[in-house]
């Protein structure tokens, strides 16, 4: 079951640092951040837990900074503001989700400004 992600107010668990690979050993698609080197299965379910908890985490952040672009890019005081369809294909979501995403982005700005709690998107 997945965790919930904390709120902008609660302090966040620091995962393992994502490393970045050399371009020639990444290019491998054998070869995994390391992983496949790794012979003892403790330290194995160890690392691949913490890379799993780092990925998972990178992408909590991710979704709450396309949230607030497209809050921002929404903003009707902008006067280049894009509609919830054109968020959408911008993004490769439904206008639905994209409406969703609007005003989980609004909720994360005020929070920021007000010092508010977030809510989910979905």
């Amino acid at each position: 079951m997945a965790e919930q992600t904390p709120r902008r107010n609660e302090s966040r668990l620091r995962p393992a640092p994502l490393l970045f690979e050399p371009a020639e050993v990444a290019a491998d698609p054998e070869h995994f951040f390391d992983l496949e080197s790794i012979d003892d299965p403790r330290a194995l379910l160890a690392r691949a837990t913490e890379l799993t908890q780092a990925f998972r985490a990178a992408a909590d952040r991710a979704v709450e900074f396309q949230a607030m672009a497209a809050a921002q890019l929404a903003d009707p005081r902008r006067f280049d503001r894009l509609t919830p369809a054109d968020i959408a294909e911008r993004a490769g979501w439904t206008e639905d989700y994209a409406k969703k995403m609007v005003e989980f982005g609004r909720d994360l700005l005020s929070g920021a400004e007000g010092g508010r709690n977030s809510a989910d998107p979905v």
